[in-house]
């Protein structure tokens, strides 16, 4: 049971790449910027009114670019209280960081983040959802509470181990089922992405993956991009499966540092 007898967390998170993504791809064309800027422009408002419209708190992972260059609605979204977490600078892929390069991300982005929004983050997520071998113990140095990169369970947070050594930092799983990405993301190069989903189908996985978070008690862990599901019609599937979660009772809305903080608390108590 999670926190005043809860039976299910729920944890929508949305990773604000913006133009930071493509900038990371190299592809810098006023047409494929423009994507990350209407995440900005559309998504990232639209998203914020549902989340007002629900009374939901949200985790918005951010890259330091995306933060320098949107700072006005990075601000706006920490002052609503919704949780900023590290996504690397400029979208960086960790596996392919040499150690200086990864710990040098990793301080610059907390300094603008902590600069930005008054608050330092306590989470992280690898921009590729993958982490190199010295990426643990970076954020062990740096005083990470959680990383949420890894699918080593579906519905339940837990202790990460560094190459077989038990550490302190607790890990929000992830999938790619449950990432809108790999249903909508549509691109020609540099690699091609067929992503045109219809919302109906991603629906229907993601509302079943709900139930099986609910029926287990767990935490149902979603991610999205505000220039992928800001679209309106995907946003409205969204508003959909909202709709079905809170017609359960005895579910929990809360962040990634929310359902650690539950986590870490009831588990240190056994």
């Amino acid at each position: 049971m999670w926190r005043n007898g809860k039976k299910c967390a729920v944890v929508l998170t949305f990773d604000f790449d913006a133009e930071s993504i493509w900038l990371a791809k190299n592809m810098r064309t006023p047409s494929v910027m423009s994507r990350g800027e209407y995440g900005a422009r559309v998504g990232v408002p639209r998203i914020l009114s549902m989340l007002d419209e629900y009374g939901i708190e949200a985790t918005f992972f951010v890259p330091a670019e995306t933060a320098r260059r949107h700072t006005d609605i990075v601000k706006e979204i920490s002052a609503k209280g919704h949780e900023i977490g590290h996504h690397g600078n400029v979208h960086e892929n960790p596996v392919k960081l040499e150690l200086s390069q990864e710990e040098r991300i990793l301080a610059e982005g907390i300094e603008t983040l902590e600069k930005i929004t008054g608050r330092r983050p306590v989470g992280y997520r690898s921009p590729a959802w993958d982490l190199s071998d010295n990426s643990i113990g970076l954020l062990e140095k740096y005083g990470f509470v959680y990383d949420s990169s890894m699918m080593a369970d579906d519905f339940r947070p837990y202790l990460i181990k560094d190459k077989g050594r038990q550490t302190n930092l607790v890990e929000v799983p992830v999938s790619w089922e449950l990432d809108d990405a790999p249903h909508f993301l549509f691109t020609f190069a540099p690699v091609y992405f067929s992503g045109m989903s219809a919302p109906s189908k991603v629906y229907e996985i993601w509302a079943a993956e709900f139930e099986g978070a609910y029926d287990s008690g767990g935490a149902f862990i979603l991610t999205m991009h505000p220039q992928i599901t800001g679209r309106y019609h995907r946003l409205k599937m969204v508003k959909q499966l909202m709709d079905h979660i809170v017609g359960h009772p005895d579910v929990w809305f809360t962040t990634c540092s929310g359902v650690v903080g539950d986590w870490l608390k009831k588990n240190q108590q056994k």
